[in-house]
């Protein structure tokens, strides 16, 4: 049996996602409350967004009281390993050091980040 690949996001979708990771779960009022261009963007879009994810299987819903509860279907690493993936793919023909030295070249990176890098390294090299 094979497995269906989680959906890609757009960008107003891990804006909703990454509410319902922080929160657990939250109604579509609290979503909408929380986005940060919620004045701009009316309930109803969000709705309509919030539907959206639940048919591509990003979120699920409970139905069970009269305000519908809404929770991320799959945790965040998965989700971000997922676009990490992708994005190595697409971006970089599969090559994840590209990637890595793409990503350290056009952004400063404190001394903290690269010690953090370097752990990491040593630990990939040891086992």
């Amino acid at each position: 049996m094979t497995s269906v690949p989680l959906p890609r996001p757009t960008d107003a979708e891990l804006a909703i996602l990454r509410i319902l990771w922080d929160r657990g779960s939250a109604t579509v009022r609290e979503v909408h409350e929380q986005l940060p261009d919620s004045e701009e963007r009316s309930y109803t879009t969000t709705l309509k967004f919030m539907q959206i994810m639940t048919d591509k299987g990003l979120v699920v819903r409970n139905t069970e009281q009269r305000t519908h509860i809404y929770k991320a279907a799959h945790p965040p690493e998965q989700t971000r390993k997922r676009l990490v993936n992708d994005l190595i793919n697409r971006a970089f023909n599969g090559s994840a050091a590209n990637l890595i030295l793409n990503a350290l070249n056009s952004k400063q990176t404190s001394p903290e980040e690269l010690k953090e890098i370097r752990s990491l390294l040593d630990q990939l090299t040891e086992d």
